[in-house]
């Protein structure tokens, strides 16, 4: 039996459909995407939307769709120490979001995802007095991503789909009770592949 005839339009058919079903379309359009495409923040429903370049465009003002969306800033900034004891969250992987009611959560990632706290909005304006940087971090868009577990030091500004990123490496990674053996070096490697960019 050969592919040439109608069961090899049918796989062929098939797969081409799988294909496309894997590939990421625009929340807003339907448009394929790049693999590196823009994000916006959806502040109703606190999700990260993909958006091809057209789409990016209408949101590059941040007065654009009523607030609801916001487009995702690329920057990145690595930062020195920073002491996050004032914030009260005691875990060494985590990320603070300032919203832009003043208010700021803390979030860290699990196998079921991100679990949630709030933060004392003096307490970050207080760490903000310490690290000047942080003050620039722009609400619901951008956070400080932390990461002190088996003693690393690494204290970033980053776009929030970066944080989302995160959580999605600790889920899948994510063994048993503990989390097993591949959970830490692979959120390691998260850590080791961000890279400065304004």
């Amino acid at each position: 039996m050969t592919t040439d005839g109608a069961l090899g339009r049918l796989i062929r058919s098939s797969a081409d459909r799988t294909a496309a079903a894997e590939r990421e379309v625009c929340d807003l359009c339907a448009a394929p995407v790049a693999d590196e495409h823009a994000h916006l923040y959806d502040t109703g429903q606190e999700e990260v939307r993909c958006v091809c370049g057209p789409c990016s465009v209408l949101f590059a003002d941040a007065a654009a769709g009523d607030g609801q969306y916001r487009l995702v800033p690329r920057r990145r900034v690595r930062l020195p120490k920073v002491d996050t004891a004032v914030l009260g969250v005691p875990v060494g992987l985590v990320f603070f979001v300032p919203r832009a009611d003043g208010t700021v959560t803390a979030q860290g990632p699990s196998p079921a995802g991100a679990m949630r706290w709030e933060v004392e909005a003096a307490a970050w304006q207080e760490l903000c007095g310490t690290v000047a940087q942080l003050a620039t971090v722009e609400p619901e868009v951008e956070a400080l991503l932390v990461n002190t577990v088996h003693g690393l030091d690494h204290h970033w500004i980053v776009p929030v789909d970066d944080c989302y990123r995160m959580v999605a490496v600790v889920r899948r990674e994510w063994r048993g009770l503990s989390g097993g053996g591949r959970i830490w070096p692979a959120v390691e490697q998260f850590f080791e592949d961000l890279t400065e960019r304004p």
